[in-house]
């Protein structure tokens, strides 16, 4: 069967059998639905029956919160690429529903419109009698079409032959039903955090909360002061995109909440003037911080908030500098030597060799990862050695600066002391304006003489190993843009260490250069020395590899 962008999973087990189910129920939806499946949740839906069922409310019980999270963790497990989603459109205690008048129609008076429309219907429903499989289709057709706005001749699939065998495991594995313990729910709850590259654990964390608020959910997203100490904080998504993609998930699970996104500038927030908060949802890893809410609720003449802890989702595919859990740093740690943008519109460059500009900041390890590139078939083309090669005597360069900055600077052998040089323009941008306006259009010149020759020679790779590439505007010369990344303490520490410099004058040289985050703007790939050198080349490698892949397929295309 051809696959489908969205689908909506719609689930009929009972809620205590579900648990068992699942990872096999989303590993078959996986087989048919490659971005978007939104789960629709119906326990003991009669598809079966003769008559067509409708869609009713379900309370919020203990079962429902616990069967969330194991959800979103086999879908990290089974079906990663899924963008999964639990819609609770359909979930409300009873004292929400009985306010004195009934929702006409039961939980969708018309049919909720979802961020991505849907193009295929599933469910895990049993099919008894194969005679039946017709009618069913139809049934849940009509059904789903009741409670979300989609085509009328949306196909539907029955997961159940797929699901046999685990039925026929289950048999025996059969408990009685234990009686629903209701969900304590709450008027307005609160929620902090990253909320970067929205996965399973984030996705936990706001089920969890849509399905304890009635009213309102109020949510603090860590803006730049917040972010300082993340790791690869340069990778993380900007503030506007991460609350666009909250709200957006939000809306399609709980649109009848009232959802408020403030940014977060320090641990607390909002959360701690609020009066009208209730309940804060920590994990076991937040808990201390929810305690640390309540203490300042108290100081400010203010209720402490109830804490519902959440369970933190285990990541199976984790490496070993990555975290045990499910968390959005390891996933910003797995896009490192990935392709981040795509490359720019390079038709005036000869297909190849193919070049690659590396840069980065002082003490980023960008010449070590330029080394790597070589050892793997690369012709790396240094511009720092160039940069000597211009100041040489009898060069166009050297005749320039001499005009421009005076014969005092020349060493007795008649070569251009750099020292001396760099004390005339140091703190003043017009004189370094004028030095590298000398300078850089000549390295650039030998740049392209050695692209040139690597090509007459059959070269694939160059890699053009370049401090100012960006500053200088070298990027014409380049099919892609790589950048190299560490935490400015980690900078300032290898400087001070390899040129005896104190903290101060590194620090003086990092800010003279363009920031981390700048260069990333910039780049295609981005990749860090942060970690043992076992880890940086597993990265380098994997960047190669991908870049072999990006070659042959330009290649393929022309």
């Amino acid at each position: 069967m051809s696959m489908f962008s969205t689908g909506v999973l719609v689930l009929t087990s009972p809620l205590h059998t579900l648990p068992l189910r699942i990872a096999p129920v989303l590993s078959s939806a996986a087989q048919l639905v490659e971005r978007t499946l939104y789960v629709h949740l119906h326990p003991g839906l009669n598809l079966g029956s003769g008559s067509q069922p409708r869609p009713v409310f379900i309370p919020p019980v203990v079962d429902l919160s616990t069967l969330i999270t194991r959800l979103y963790s086999n879908a990290a497990d089974v079906c990663g690429h899924l963008d999964v989603r639990v819609l609770l459109t359909n979930v409300r205690a009873q004292s929400a529903t009985c306010s004195g008048t009934a929702i006409p129609n039961g939980p969708f008076p018309t049919p909720q419109s979802l961020s991505h429309s849907p193009d295929v219907v599933l469910t895990d429903f049993p099919l008894q009698d194969p005679g039946q499989s017709h009618q069913i289709k139809q049934c849940l057709q009509r059904y789903t079409g009741h409670c979300y706005v989609c085509s009328p001749s949306l196909p539907s699939v029955l997961l159940h032959p797929q699901l046999m065998r685990l039925q026929e495991k289950q048999e025996g594995l059969k408990e009685p039903e234990k009686k629903a313990e209701p969900l304590e729910t709450y008027s307005d709850v609160v929620v902090g955090g990253t909320f970067d590259r929205l996965h399973g654990a984030h996705k936990t964390l706001l089920n969890i909360s849509c399905l304890l608020a009635n009213r309102r959910f109020l949510i603090g997203v860590c803006d730049q002061a917040m972010l300082r100490k993340k790791v690869l904080k340069e990778l993380v998504e900007p503030y506007a995109l991460r609350v666009q993609r909250l709200k957006e998930f939000l809306q399609d699970v709980k649109p009848s909440l009232q959802v408020e996104i403030v940014p977060l500038d320090d641990p607390f927030g909002v959360s701690v003037v609020d009066p009208l908060l209730q309940c804060i949802v920590v994990s076991e890893e937040t808990r201390k911080g929810g305690e640390a809410v309540n203490r300042k609720r108290i100081e400010n003449g203010l209720p402490a908030l109830i804490l519902h802890e959440i369970q933190l989702l285990k990541d199976a595919h984790h490496t070993e500098t990555e975290e045990e859990k499910i968390s959005s740093s390891s996933l910003r740690s797995r896009l490192l030597g990935t392709l981040l943008t795509l490359p720019k519109d390079t038709a005036h460059l000869p297909p190849l060799p193919y070049v690659i500009g590396l840069t980065g900041g002082s003490g980023s390890g960008k010449s070590s990862i330029a080394r790597q590139l070589e050892a793997l078939g690369a012709v790396r083309i240094d511009c720092d050695n160039l940069g000597h090669e211009v100041y040489q005597p009898c060069t166009a360069a050297y005749h320039r600066v001499l005009e421009e900055f005076g014969s005092d600077l020349l060493n007795e052998d008649k070569t251009i002391n750099r020292r001396a040089l760099g004390r005339k323009v140091f703190g003043n941008q017009e004189r370094l304006r004028a030095l590298t306006d000398i300078v850089w259009p000549e390295i650039a010149l030998l740049v392209k003489n050695t692209i040139s020759k690597a090509r007459e020679e059959g070269k694939q790779v160059c890699v053009v190993d370049a401090a100012v590439l960006l500053e200088a505007g070298w990027t014409d010369m380049v099919h892609e843009v790589w950048v190299t990344i560490i935490p400015e303490e980690e900078a300032v520490s290898r400087i001070t260490e390899r040129d005896g410099v104190n903290t101060e004058d590194a620090l003086r040289r990092l800010q003279s250069q363009w920031s981390n985050a700048k260069q990333v703007e910039h780049a295609n790939v981005v990749l860090s020395t942060l970690w043992e050198t076992e880890v940086t080349q597993k990265q380098v490698l994997k960047a190669w590899n991908l870049l072999q892949k990006r070659i042959q397929q330009r290649q393929e295309g022309q």
